[in-house]
């Protein structure tokens, strides 16, 4: 309870001039006795002094001082478990009390306001920003940040990862942003900057070494639970997520990171700089510009090296992805060089495949000459191509093909038949028909085709049949015949022989006559 500083005066002027007693004082005042022992502990007066009676934690005291002089943090029930099977009988409501009376006070460490010179020092850090939908695949989505200790200029950029490669990039794209270099860099002990350390013998990732050779600046590591040496980068990493993140719309990573752009150059940029609050950062920073470091010629390498190997089909898995390679390479040790946009595999010194990076999974990139080169090669290389083909186009396929496959249908005509109505359709559109068909447990191909002539005379369109033709220049040849419920209205000639019905006496055409026998 909060009482006025009239109040407090006049307890500990009863208690030191009158002499008053601690139950007389609170009796006067209308306070209860423990509100006056608060006030006069505050003040100086020992709490033995203090008692207004005798207390059955007092024979405790001495052991409960002793414990919590151990372990300050022990808490007030363990406390009283320990202090039960010594003999004590009270209750645990009044005994946290009792502890709190005697608990060492933290003492709170107080800090120095840190200096730096201009192009002196950049302090450096990752931010989780939750997680991204690419394709299939859930991406932790990260930001890499970049603060100038002085001026205060913030470099933001978005990665869907957290890899030693991404780090690298961040720092290229920052120096590069920042058109120079500081002279060292903080950092916080993530495995990207320090494998491992004891007491001040740090072990730095060799990686971040070769970096910072690359661009003379010194890696500095800060003490192991002290954020507040790195308070800059941390407090950037809050005033992004509230000023630049916060209700956020964007397409894609590449859309986030152009809108950090422009923030960093104009929100971020124009905020007042806390070392000359009468400039903003962006005037700060101009000066500061001149005392970095200068850009070497060429920019470190950031690219993603991991070595991989093909198995019997021709693809290289790479980041929960299968990239194609040429199909000579099969069962061979490749090199896997990736950038943020592309995969490139290597043997030896020779690239063999370029591909376009993707972050989703599950998924099979390749390069049409790859598989067309493996046709040439493989005589039944069309027919699991068909396959492969189709269940990408329509999932639905697999079930499809296992229950022909139970049945003992030619798998390959079916495939080949479905093949051609691929061609002829959509691949949305085979895909609902072939689930249709298994609903109805129409499994063949006829009943497919059926669905899709239904659906396309409802939309008033030509049934989609399509000719396959070999080669050539009539390979993309599509063939769609012409409605024929104009025939219904046709009616057979009586006249015609073949409209009347045979003769019972006339011989069978299987069933020789006798005069043939």
């Amino acid at each position: 309870m909060t009482i006025s500083k009239a109040e407090e005066a006049e307890m500990l002027r009863l208690y030191h001039a009158e002499k008053w007693k601690v139950g007389t004082i609170g009796t006067h005042l209308g306070r209860h006795h423990t509100t006056v022992v608060r006030v006069l502990t505050q003040a100086g007066v020992g709490h033995s002094v203090l008692c207004v009676r005798p207390s059955l934690s007092d024979p405790y005291i001495p052991f409960i001082r002793e414990k919590l002089t151990q372990y300050p943090k022990l808490c007030s029930s363990r406390l009283h478990q320990m202090i039960k099977e010594r003999g004590y009988t009270g209750g645990p409501d009044h005994f946290r009390v009792i502890v709190a009376r005697h608990r060492p006070r933290p003492v709170h460490e107080a800090y120095l306001r840190l200096r730096t010179l201009p192009g002196e020092q950049a302090q450096v850090d990752w931010g989780h920003f939750g997680k991204l939908e690419v394709g299939n695949a859930m991406r932790c989505l990260y930001a890499f940040v970049m603060v100038l200790s002085y001026s205060r200029q913030v470099f933001l950029r978005f990665y869907l990862s957290a890899a030693m490669a991404c780090f690298l990039r961040g720092h290229v794209e920052a120096f590069e942003f920042f058109g120079g270099i500081p002279r060292v860099l903080l950092y916080d002990n993530l495995k990207s900057a320090v494998l491992e350390r004891r007491g001040d013998a740090i072990h730095f990732n060799p990686t971040l070494l070769e970096l910072s050779g690359h661009y003379r600046y010194e890696p500095r590591p800060v003490a192991v639970a002290r954020g507040n040496e790195k308070g800059r980068v941390e407090k950037a990493i809050r005033y992004i997520r509230d000023s630049f993140f916060a209700a956020r719309k964007f397409r894609d990573v590449d859309d986030l990171n152009h809108q950090a752009t422009e923030w960093m150059t104009e929100v971020s940029a124009e905020r007042r700089c806390p070392e000359e609050r009468n400039r903003t950062v962006a005037e700060v920073f101009d000066d500061e510009r001149g005392k970095l470091l200068p850009l070497p010629d060429d920019p470190f390498d950031t690219h993603e090296r991991v070595q991989a190997a093909v198995g019997k089909t021709p693809y290289v898995r790479f980041d929960l992805n299968d990239y194609s390679v040429p199909s000579e390479h099969a069962r061979s040790s490749v090199t896997v060089l990736a950038s943020l946009e592309t995969v490139r595999i290597t043997d030896g010194k020779d690239v063999i495949a370029t591909h376009k990076r993707t972050w989703d999974r599950g998924q099979q990139i390749e390069d049409p000459r790859h598989i067309a080169e493996l046709w040439e090669r493989k005589a039944k290389a069309r027919e699991h191509r068909g396959y492969d083909r189709l269940w990408h186009a329509a999932p639905s396929s697999r079930q499809f093909f296992e229950i022909l496959a139970e049945r003992g249908n030619n798998l390959g005509s079916a495939t080949s038949r479905l093949l051609t109505l691929l061609d002829a359709t959509t691949a949305e559109e085979l895909e609902s028909a072939i689930s249709e068909a298994i609903a109805k447990n129409a499994v063949h191909v006829g009943a497919v085709r059926q669905i899709l002539d239904r659906r396309y005379q409802e939309r008033g369109k030509p049934p989609p049949l399509a000719l396959r033709v070999g080669g050539g220049k009539y390979q993309h040849l599509v063939v769609r015949p012409h409605s024929l419920s104009s025939y219904d209205d046709l009616n057979p000639s009586s006249e015609d022989p073949s409209s009347e019905d045979p003769s019972p006496e006339d011989p069978s055409p299987e069933e020789p006559s006798d005069d043939h026998t």
